[in-house]
């Protein structure tokens, strides 16, 4: 357990999807996490799991499907090196000109943390986000997934720290 914190809760799983309004258009879903913030309550995020749905095939077009999550509002889908992204992943399917036979990829980050680690993020404050958008795509795309973490308590200082440091790097 990180220094400053107090766990108040065994281990929970926080399930959400969330869905595109029109094919290839940036969505975003706010999952509440019910902290209070009186009791200096924050979410210790254990590992992360993103199933975002499989891109289209579509003849001489590149397609993806591009999902994030975060512990603040976004306005595109956040990339790893934003601090306030805890978890990133992307379906590819790329075809030359023409062609109507594709090769697909897999990127995202590590669906659970190394051993070593004793959490992967923290979230301060009171909701996280989930983000996804397709590209190329002729059909909606969406993004199911799981946070499995715990609640706990934080020290004032601490919890200062945190909320502050979420907040202005928003």
């Amino acid at each position: 357990m990180p220094t400053g914190l107090k766990a108040t809760s065994s281990v929970v799983p926080i399930g959400f999807i969330v869905t595109e309004g029109g094919a290839n258009t940036f969505a975003q879903t706010q999952v509440d996490l019910n902290l209070s913030p009186l009791d200096r309550e924050v979410f210790v995020v254990l590992s992360i799991n993103l199933d975002p749905s499989a891109p289209d095939l579509v003849a001489a077009t590149n397609t993806s499907t591009s999902g994030s999550l975060t512990s603040t509002s976004q306005t595109a889908v956040a990339l790893l090196d934003n601090s306030n992204c805890l978890a990133h992943t992307k379906l590819d399917i790329r075809q030359s000109g023409g062609s109507t036979d594709g090769v697909p990829f897999t990127r995202g980050a590590g669906e659970s943390p190394a051993t070593g680690l004793e959490y992967i993020g923290i979230i301060a404050t009171n909701d996280f986000f989930v983000q996804v958008q397709g590209a190329g795509n002729t059909n909606v795309k969406s993004m199911a997934g799981k946070v499995y973490g715990y609640r706990a308590r934080a020290s004032a200082d601490i919890y200062a720290a945190l909320v502050q440091s979420e907040v202005l790097s928003a």
